[in-house]
C-alpha cells in the first residue's frame, strides 16, 4: 500500500506534493509481476529452477533457472538492480513496478478518471497492447556463437546469460534489456514491444495516448487540455496549492507548477512597503533592497513626487527624491559648503571632504587632484607652495635643504653650501672656526688671523685647547718657548730677554761672565 498521504486518485502525494513513487512502498504480500500484468500462472514457486525467490531472501527471480544461474544472473547487475529481501534493491523493485507498471494502465478496475463512454476504447487498447505488444523476458544460456546484442549489437559470449525478448525475437545482454525511453532496466523483465524498440509498459502507452499530469491515468477522450508541455484531462490542469481547476482560467509558473492568481498572490506576492497591501500580478512591482511598492506609491518620503525612473536616496528605512535627499541629509564641501550632488566626485582625506574643484592650494588655489599635497593648520597646500612658504632654506644659496643639511649658529645651510670661506673647502664633520660671523677651516683661519709664534713662525690656532706664551708682543708656541742657548723649556720659569732671544738666567749668567 502507499504512504497514507497519497490520494490513489492522484499522481502527487497531497502533503509534499512528490509523486507517488517517490514515496516508500510497503507491503506485506508478495508481488507478482504476472499477477500485477493479469497474466495467469504462478510464481510464487519456480516450476524448473524449484526452489521459491523468497527463500533464498530475494523479491523475485528469473523463472526457469538453478538458484547457482540465479546468483550469476545478478551479479551482473547493479547492486541496487537486485531485489534482496530487506534491502534498497526490494525498495527499488517495488518502485519500478509502481513506475513501469501502473496499475491503472492494465485493469480498468484501477482507473479513478476513466468516463463511461470511453471505457470501450480502454479496453480494446489494452486487449491490443496485451495480445501484440506485453510480453515477460526470460533469462537463458547463450549456445550459439556470434549472436549480437539486440542493444548493443556486441557479441554475446558463448555459455553466457542473455535476456530473450520473443516478440522480438533478439537476445540482450542483462544490463541492456531496458526501455528505450527511460533506459532503467525492465523491472522483473516486463516489456512492450513498439516500432522494433524495447519500452517498459508506462513508456509504451504514452507512444500511443496522451498520459494527464494530475492523475497519471492514460487520455483516451479526443479532447484534453495541453498546458506546461504536458497533456491533461479537462478539469485536472488544477492549481498546485488549493487544486482549483485552471482550465480556461489565468495561471501563473512557479518553480514549473502551476498557481491560480489567488493563491500565487497569497503566497508568493510581495507586499507593498507604502500602503502594506498585496503586490498583484497585475500591478508592477518595484524594489530595492528587499523592499516593495507598487508603482503608484513609489513616492518620496517627503514631497510625495513619484520615484518612477528617478534618481532617489534612502535613509533609515525611507526613500527620498534627489532633492530632498541631498536638502537633509547630504553630506557638504569643506571647501565651498555646498552639498554633493548625486554623481559628484567627491575628495576624502580624514574626517573632512571637497568637491573636485574645491580640493585646491590655499596659496596658488590651483586644483590638486590626484596630486601629492602637504595638510597644515586646517589648510592643504600643494607641494610646491608648501615649500616655498615652509620648507627649510640655505642662508648661503637661498635654496631648499630637502635633506642632510647642516645647522651653524641656528642657521641651516646645505652640506655642500656650508664651506670655509676662504679655501671653499667642506666644513661639514670638519673643525672649523669663525671670524667675523664667516666659518673657516683651521688651516684657513691659522694662515689669515692667528698669532704666529716668535720661534717657528707658525700660527697659534688655539684649536684644540692648544697653549701658548706671550710676553710683550711677542708670541710662542709652549713648546717653542725655550732657552735660545740650552734649549731648556722657559715655560714656568723665569727668563731674561736679549735682544729678539729668550734665555734662563744660568745661561744669562753665564754670558755676562
Amino acid at each position: 500500500m502507499l504512504c497514507p498521504e497519497v490520494d490513489d486518485s492522484w499522481k502527487n502525494c497531497t502533503s509534499c506534493k512528490c509523486p507517488r513513487e517517490a514515496h516508500d512502498v510497503c507491503h506485506d504480500e508478495w508481488v507478482s509481476v504476472r499477477a500485477r500484468l493479469g497474466l495467469k500462472g504462478d510464481e510464487s514457486r519456480d516450476p524448473v529452477g524449484g526452489f521459491d525467490p523468497r527463500d533464498a531472501g530475494l523479491a523475485w527471480a528469473p523463472p526457469g533457472l538453478p538458484l547457482h544461474k540465479v546468483e550469476e544472473y545478478f551479479s551482473m547487475l547493479p547492486e541496487l538492480s537486485v531485489p534482496r529481501l530487506g534491502t534498497a534493491g526490494e525498495r527499488h523493485r517495488d518502485r519500478q513496478l509502481a513506475t513501469q507498471l501502473p496499475k491503472q494502465d492494465l485493469a480498468r478496475a484501477y482507473c479513478r478518471h476513466l468516463d463511461p463512454q470511453h471505457s470501450v476504447s480502454a479496453d480494446d487498447f489494452m486487449a491490443a497492447r496485451n495480445e501484440i505488444a506485453l510480453d515477460i523476458g526470460s533469462v537463458q544460456e547463450v549456445f550459439e556463437k556470434g549472436v549480437e546484442c539486440g542493444a548493443c549489437s556486441e557479441p554475446l559470449k558463448y555459455a553466457s546469460l542473455a535476456v530473450s525478448a520473443s516478440k522480438l525475437g533478439l537476445l540482450y545482454h542483462p544490463t541492456c534489456f531496458r526501455c528505450s525511453q527511460c533506459e532503467e532496466l525492465l523491472v522483473d523483465l516486463a516489456y512492450c514491444v513498439h516500432d522494433d524498440a524495447l519500452y517498459c509498459e508506462r513508456h509504451y502507452a504514452e507512444q500511443l495516448k496522451p498520459r494527464c499530469a494530475a492523475c497519471d491515468e492514460l487520455i483516451f477522450s479526443g479532447e484534453y487540455t495541453k498546458a506546461m508541455n504536458k497533456d491533461w484531462h479537462s478539469g485536472h490542469f488544477c492549481c498546485w496549492q488549493c487544486d482549483e481547476s485552471l482550465t480556461g482560467q489565468r495561471y501563473v509558473l512557479r518553480d514549473e507548477h502551476p498557481y491560480c492568481i489567488k493563491c500565487y498572490e497569497s503566497v508568493f506576492a510581495n507586499g507593498c512597503e507604502e500602503c502594506h497591501k498585496i503586490i498583484g500580478i497585475d500591478s508592477k512591482d518595484l524594489s530595492y533592497k528587499d523592499k516593495h511598492w507598487h508603482e503608484a506609491c513609489f513616492l518620496c518620503n517627503k514631497c510625495r513626487v513619484s520615484l518612477v525612473d528617478k534618481q532617489f536616496g534612502s535613509k533609515v528605512d525611507k526613500i527620498y527624491c534627489g532633492n530632498c535627499y541631498d536638502a537633509q541629509f547630504a553630506s557638504r564641501c569643506d571647501g565651498c559648503g555646498e552639498i554633493f550632488r548625486a554623481g559628484t566626485k567627491k575628495m576624502e582625506y580624514k574626517t573632512r571632504q571637497w568637491h573636485e574643484k574645491c580640493f585646491c592650494c590655499v596659496v596658488c588655489k590651483n586644483a590638486i587632484g590626484t596630486k601629492s599635497f602637504i595638510p597644515r593648520e586646517q589648510e592643504i597646500y600643494c607641494a610646491g607652495c608648501y615649500e616655498d612658504k615652509f620648507a627649510t632654506r640655505c642662508v648661503k644659496c637661498n635654496k631648499i635643504i630637502t635633506s642632510g643639511g647642516v645647522t651653524y649658529k641656528n642657521e641651516p645651510w646645505h652640506r655642500d653650501c656650508f664651506t670655509c670661506s676662504h679655501c671653499n673647502q667642506s666644513l661639514a664633520g670638519q673643525r672649523f672656526t669663525s671670524r667675523d660671523e664667516k666659518p673657516y677651516c683651521a688651516d684657513c683661519f691659522g694662515e689669515l688671523f692667528a698669532k704666529r709664534c716668535t720661534a717657528c713662525t707658525k700660527p697659534i690656532t688655539g684649536i684644540g685647547g692648544t697653549r701658548f706664551i706671550s710676553f710683550e708682543d711677542r708670541h710662542w708656541h709652549n713648546d717653542c718657548f725655550i732657552c735660545a742657548g740650552c734649549k731648556t723649556s722657559l715655560v714656568g720659569r723665569g727668563f731674561i730677554t736679549d735682544a729678539e732671544d729668550i734665555i734662563c738666567p744660568e745661561c744669562a749668567k753665564q754670558k755676562l761672565s
